[in-house]
C-alpha cells in the first residue's frame, strides 16, 4: 500500500497510512493536539499558512529504524515540457528584486526567488519508488505527504522530495534546528568538488546570505526558548548534488505547551525560503511568482507530547492525481549582491535531486 506521509531520515522512519481526520485549518490541527485526544498529526505546511494545510490525524503510524523493502518499479520516460517562468523571465525577476535590494527606502535585504519546471510522463509516476531513490541521499530527509487534506485543486496529490534542511525538532524539552542558506554545486572531479566547497565557505556573499537566516531564527526562538546555543559559524553540508552552508542551533523551551508544529510555524517561512524582513520579502513573492503551494512550506509530524520532527520542503515535486505529471521547483535567496545569471544556474543545480529520482535528465 502506498503511504500517506512518509519521512526518511538520519533520525529514523515514519511511515503512516490513511487519513483519520483532516485538518485544512492550522488551527483545528494545533486544537486537536491541545485536547490531548489526537495521538499524532502529520502532514505538509504550505508555503503561506494562512492557506489550506495537508495536515491530518493517519488511521496508523509506524517509526521504524529502516524504510520499508518496497519494490522499485523503474520509471517511465519523464520529460520537461515547460518551464515556468521561462530563465529570461525569471532572470528579469531577480533584476526587479536587485533594484529594492538596492534601494535603502524598500527595507528588503533578501528576498528568495524560486521557478518551476513541468513534467510530463509517459506512464504513471511510481511515488514509492521515487522516496526511495531519494532516500539514498543519508544526507538528506527524504518524504512524501498526500496533500489531499488541503482540499480542492489538491484532492488525490502528493508531494515527494529530499530536504536537507531540518527547520525544527523537538524532543521534551530539547530543541534543535539546523538552517541552511547560501550553495554550491558538487562536481564530479573530486579535487574540483572540494574548491567548490572551500569557495562555498569563503563567500561573503553566501556568508550574507546565511547571517541573516541565522540571525531571524534567534530572533523567532528568544521568546521561545533559553539556552540557546548557536554555532559561531556556518559549517560546510553535502548531498549529493550541492553543498550548503549550515548552522546547528539547539535550545530548551521556556514553556512545554509549545509543540513541535507550534515551533515549526513560529519559525516558518525562515529567510531560506521567505526573506529579510519576513513580510516585505514574502509580499514581493506573492507578486512575482503567486501562490507557491506547498513548495517551500514544512513536511513533518508532531505528536501528543509535543515532540516532533519539521523539515523544510524543498527539493521537492508536486505529483498530478493521475501521476502524469509532476511540477518541481527551486528558488535561491537574492541578496544585494546577487548576480542572476549565478542565480539561474543555482535553481538549475537543485533542479538535479528530483530530476534525477524521477529519471529526467537535467
Amino acid at each position: 500500500m502506498t503511504p500517506t506521509f512518509a519521512l526518511v531520515g538520519p533520525d529514523g522512519v515514519v511511515i503512516a497510512e490513511d487519513v483519520h481526520t483532516a485538518y485544512p485549518q492550522l488551527a483545528d490541527a494545533q486544537a486537536a493536539l491541545a485536547s490531548g485526544m489526537t495521538p499524532i498529526i502529520v502532514g505538509a505546511l504550505p508555503f503561506d499558512v494562512s492557506r489550506a494545510t495537508a495536515l491530518f490525524r493517519p488511521q496508523a503510524v509506524q517509526f521504524l529504524d529502516a524504510m520499508p523493502d518496497w519494490p522499485d518499479r523503474g520509471t517511465p520516460t519523464v520529460r520537461i515540457a515547460q518551464t515556468v517562468p521561462a530563465p529570461e523571465e525569471h532572470r528579469a525577476r531577480i533584476g526587479a528584486a536587485l533594484q529594492q535590494l538596492n534601494d535603502p527606502h524598500t527595507g528588503l535585504h533578501k528576498v528568495v526567488l524560486a521557478r518551476a519546471l513541468r513534467l510530463v510522463a509517459d506512464e504513471p509516476l511510481d511515488e514509492r519508488t521515487i522516496l526511495r531513490r531519494l532516500a539514498a541521499d543519508a544526507a538528506a530527509t527524504a518524504y512524501l505527504a498526500d496533500l489531499t487534506p488541503a482540499g480542492g485543486s489538491y484532492t488525490g496529490t502528493t508531494l515527494v522530495g529530499a530536504s536537507p534542511e531540518l527547520l525544527v525538532a523537538r524532543r521534551g524539552e530539547t530543541v534543535l534546528c539546523r538552517p541552511f542558506a547560501g550553495s554550491a554545486p558538487r562536481l564530479a572531479d573530486p579535487d574540483a568538488d572540494e574548491a567548490s566547497g572551500a569557495a562555498l565557505a569563503a563567500s561573503a556573499k553566501n556568508r550574507h546570505e546565511h547571517q541573516l537566516v541565522v540571525d531571524a531564527m534567534r530572533t523567532a526562538l528568544d521568546p521561545l526558548c533559553v539556552d540557546l546555543q548557536i554555532a559561531p559559524t556556518p559549517q560546510l553540508h553535502r548531498t549529493a548534488a550541492v553543498w550548503h552552508l549550515s548552522t546547528p542551533i539547539t535550545a530548551r523551551l521556556r514553556e512545554k505547551s509549545a509543540t513541535a508544529l507550534d515551533l515549526a510555524v513560529a519559525l516558518h517561512p525562515t529567510p531560506a525560503v521567505g526573506g529579510v524582513p519576513t513580510s516585505t520579502a514574502t509580499a514581493l513573492i506573492n507578486e512575482l511568482e503567486g501562490d507557491r503551494g506547498f513548495y517551500a512550506g514544512a513536511v513533518g509530524w508532531c505528536d501528543e507530547h509535543g515532540d516532533g520532527r519539521w523539515v523544510v520542503s524543498i527539493r521537492c515535486a508536486q505529483l498530478s492525481a493521475d501521476r502524469r505529471f509532476a511540477d518541481a521547483h527551486a528558488g535561491g535567496g537574492i541578496v544585494a549582491e546577487s548576480d542572476p545569471d549565478d542565480e539561474v544556474a543555482e535553481t538549475t543545480t537543485k533542479f538535479t535531486t528530483i530530476l534525477s529520482a524521477l529519471g529526467v535528465q537535467p
